[in-house]
């Protein structure tokens, strides 16, 4: 590894980082020439059983609900370098036991026991479901209803591209308590998709492999005591769920694919003769490899800071869109530089480097596009300078 990833005192972290790099080259990464179209389950069950042998199970899980309890910046080393191997779908994380998300993370008491606890022992699987057809990146926009209905809730409506619906027994479902209140009047809820009026649909297969799926809920009827927090509570919690999926797969993680890319550019551009002289002798691949590298160290380091962020309780919203379009974009033109270094060799399915970027373009777009996220940070610019003119 180029460079350590957080700071030197960390012990946990570098002991993470050890254990993950160790596995990913020894495990993961002998799997993208064995199985190009696909590791199969039962290698995956095995995999899943070393990882957990290893520690390497429910990651973000807090340590009072059964988990290791790692702060954010050492979850960044597992993510990053998770990140270096293309052999498993970038949106699965079945290897590593459930990957939980700050919503079920931060259940508690009854709540906990219900739905938490059943995820950690393999007996039910999650997925997360706020977005629709016309509010993907606007929420505010969400048609999905929540209405009371004696001591609970009928729940109305359609989400679209839910990663691993087809898989889940229960969705965590964001959806309007109240019309005149914008994105001020969604709430969450945690429903039961075999319960009544709920149905996953066919999955949509996308550019990167996976196939997000469509959740209809028809008059679903949910519980009171199965909303998340208060009424209106649901864009926050929302929130806090996509951001640490920001900083994570899109920060982290993308680091990852950048750090994968360097070392396969640098390897092919020395070992890569045309004209009599290797390619490393071009200025032209040097400097793909030179933007490579400082693009990563400023992803890396945007990354980190939104985890200390959160780690710290603060608001990580900016520094977690920061991260976002740093490291997304980074991955990207990372392995577009990789792919055009290797030539028609790259352009195969014998090597990893078209999924990886398969996988860096669609997550550009997912959980919040980049022009979106600009937006965003504009915003704050703009409040942070207009008056210091």
């Amino acid at each position: 590894m180029l460079d350590v990833a957080v700071p030197p005192e960390a012990e946990e972290a570098r002991l993470l980082r050890d254990t993950m790099r160790h596995f990913v080259d020894e495990r993961l990464i002998p799997l993208e020439a064995q199985h190009p179209g696909g590791v199969p389950m039962a290698v995956k069950e095995r995999l899943r059983d070393e990882a957990a042998a290893l520690g390497l199970h429910a990651l973000d899980v807090p340590e009072e609900a059964g988990g290791p309890g790692l702060s954010h910046l050492v979850q960044t080393v597992f993510w990053e370098e998770l990140g270096r191997a293309a052999a498993l779908p970038a949106r699965e994380s079945f290897v590593f036991g459930p990957l939980v998300g700050a919503v079920l993370a931060g259940l508690r008491g009854e709540q906990r026991a219900r739905w938490l606890d059943p995820v950690l022992h393999g007996e039910r699987v999650p997925c997360f479901a706020q977005t629709e057809a016309d509010a993907g990146s606007d929420p505010g926009a969400m048609r999905t209803r929540a209405v009371r209905d004696g001591g609970g809730y009928l729940i109305t409506g359609t989400k679209r591209f839910i990663t691993g619906a087809e898989k889940a027994d229960f969705a965590q479902v964001v959806a309007r308590t109240d019309p005149a209140k914008g994105a001020r009047g969604l709430s969450l809820f945690l429903v039961d998709l075999r319960a009544l009026g709920a149905s996953v649909g066919a999955g949509e297969p996308t550019v990167s492999g996976d196939r997000p799926c469509e959740v209809v809920l028809d008059g679903v009827r949910v519980p009171a005591e199965d909303r998340v927090g208060e009424e209106g509570d649901g864009f926050r919690l929302g929130q806090a769920w996509i951001t640490h999926g920001r900083v994570m797969r899109h920060g982290a993680r993308s680091c990852g694919v950048a750090e994968r890319c360097l070392e396969m550019g640098a390897a092919q551009a020395r070992a890569r003769t045309t004209f009599g002289a290797p390619l490393a002798d071009r200025q032209s691949v040097r400097f793909m490899l030179a933007d490579t590298y400082r693009e990563l160290q400023s992803a890396r380091a945007l990354t980190l800071r939104a985890a200390a962020a959160m780690d710290a309780g603060a608001d990580a919203r900016l520094p977690s869109w920061l991260a976002k379009v740093e490291g997304t974009e980074c991955a990207l033109r990372a392995a577009d530089r990789c792919l055009q270094i290797h030539g028609g060799s790259g352009l195969t399915t014998a090597l990893p480097i078209e999924r990886m970027w398969r996988e860096a373009r669609s997550f550009t777009i997912t959980e919040g596009p980049a022009e979106v996220m600009r937006d965003a940070i504009a915003r704050q610019v703009l409040d942070l300078y207009a008056g210091r003119a």
